[in-house]
């Protein structure tokens, strides 16, 4: 395909379109320094939002260039369908255009058509340093790629344009077989098995979602309903998938696209046509399931960058930590506890359900306040100009409040004595009761 040509319509479609396409954003470099390209599609393209963020990877094979040509198709086709006029579509394509207009207005996509752009040019499997990037990950059951200067360039700038933004969900477009593929990808003791992570439901509800948008994946006769754990279909180790997972918050898919690696150009438009709908339906799932919301402070009504996790999936999600909003995938069933944690908050549950589309859950926490903070809250809330004061209060409070009231307690109980002593003999038993009782009050 004339990639220059593609490059210049999309460029036209965002004079067109302003403010719903920001193009060619680069995350980095390759080994021979050709900027890895990322097309950022979203109503509000360089924001931080409060809605949930995708992102496709194409090429991370260099032998495998099909996902970096569907990925370009895609962004061609969100920018040719997103403001059609709907009196005209609402007949003909009702469905692609609601598809495109949810994507870009409720989900911030972000698409890499090529990790590997070396390998690309060379029409080979690794980078130029013959790096496999799908090894190149650290792995959660071994020693490996740990020290972060050794990892590739490619590598090192997906990792560090994960830690820029909170991507909910993504998925990487491979070649040489046609299977939805989801974690864990290896296992403790490297054997050929099914091996799954906490959220083994979500996943695959996420491949069922890819495998049966497509138009034959589904029917593989290899792969149960086109999908496949990846420590029981091969196990490898290193790879991008279960590192998503486990350190960026992100649930990611590896999607075998095409039995034929490179196939040629002409079978484009039928590889195109058989996962549009999986590609498109795929990043539409954020928003039509899970739970999605934010996190508030109930002193002042300030977001806050909590966690939430749900009860029997050993799994914590983070909320952003300046809009405090969070988004947790999860597959629909009867319900979920859901729980919202903050530190020096007080943490919050409830119960929802799933069975009929998403849900949005906001969280107010209220503050964990000792006796001892409410004291000197207390203290400080008083028309209390004086520094003075202050500082003597802090004083009295740093050596121990308790001693000196008991103190002032006894002072005052000798001075009533003193003054009662001429007229009243008062009996030592009474005295004990009358200290007891003040003690008390």
């Amino acid at each position: 395909m004339g990639h220059q040509r593609i490059w210049t319509k999309m460029q036209q479609h965002f004079q067109d379109i302003q403010g719903f396409l920001e193009w060619a954003i680069s995350i980095g470099n390759s080994v021979n320094g050709f900027p890895l390209l990322v097309i950022e599609i979203s109503d509000k393209p360089g924001e931080e939002e409060t809605k949930p963020a995708f992102k496709y990877i194409g090429n991370v094979h260099g032998d495998e260039p099909v996902g970096r040509e569907l990925l370009i198709n895609l962004a061609n086709w969100l920018c040719d369908n997103y403001l059609k006029d709907p009196l005209v579509f609402f007949f003909l394509y009702l469905h692609r255009y609601n598809l495109a207009k949810l994507i870009v207005e409720n989900v911030h996509l972000h698409l890499l058509p090529s990790m590997n752009p070396d390998g690309f040019s060379l029409r080979k499997r690794g980078n130029a340093n013959n790096i496999d990037l799908n090894r190149d990950f650290p792995d959660q059951f071994f020693s490996l790629n740990d020290d972060e200067d050794s990892r590739q360039p490619e590598t090192r700038a997906i990792m560090n344009w994960l830690r820029d933004i909170r991507f909910t969900a993504s998925a990487t477009l491979h070649g040489g077989a046609l299977v939805a593929n989801y974690p864990w990808d290896g296992s403790e003791d490297k054997r050929t098995k099914y091996y799954g992570c906490p959220d083994d439901d979500a996943f695959r509800f996420m491949a069922s979602i890819y495998s049966h948008s497509h138009y034959n994946m589904s029917s593989s006769k290899e792969f149960l309903s086109g999908i496949t754990n990846g420590a029981a279909w091969y196990p490898l180790y290193g790879g991008m998938q279960d590192w998503n997972y486990i350190h960026a918050g992100c649930f990611e898919l590896t999607l075998e696209i095409s039995d034929n690696k490179w196939p040629n150009s002409t079978e484009l438009p039928i590889l195109w046509k058989y996962n549009k709908m999986s590609l498109l339906n795929l990043v539409a799932s954020l928003v039509k399931t899970g739970v999605h919301g934010r996190i508030y402070s109930s002193v002042d009504g300030k977001p806050l960058p909590g966690s939430i996790t749900v009860s029997g999936i050993n799994y914590t999600v983070t909320a952003g930590k300046t809009l405090g909003d969070y988004h947790r995938f999860l597959a629909p069933r009867d319900k979920y506890e859901v729980v919202a944690t903050m530190i020096g908050y007080k943490s919050k549950n409830t119960t929802i359900w799933l069975d009929d589309g998403p849900v949005t859950l906001d969280f107010v926490l209220d503050p964990e306040v000792s006796i001892k903070e409410s004291v000197v809250q207390n203290v400080y809330d008083c028309d209390c100009n004086s520094k003075s004061t202050q500082e003597f209060v802090q004083f009295l409070w740093g050596a121990h409040l308790e001693v000196f009231f008991i103190l002032i307690v006894i002072l005052g109980f000798l001075l009533f004595l003193f003054q009662r002593r001429a007229k009243i003999k008062v009996p030592t038993s009474r005295q004990l009761s009358g200290s007891k009782k003040t003690v008390e009050v």
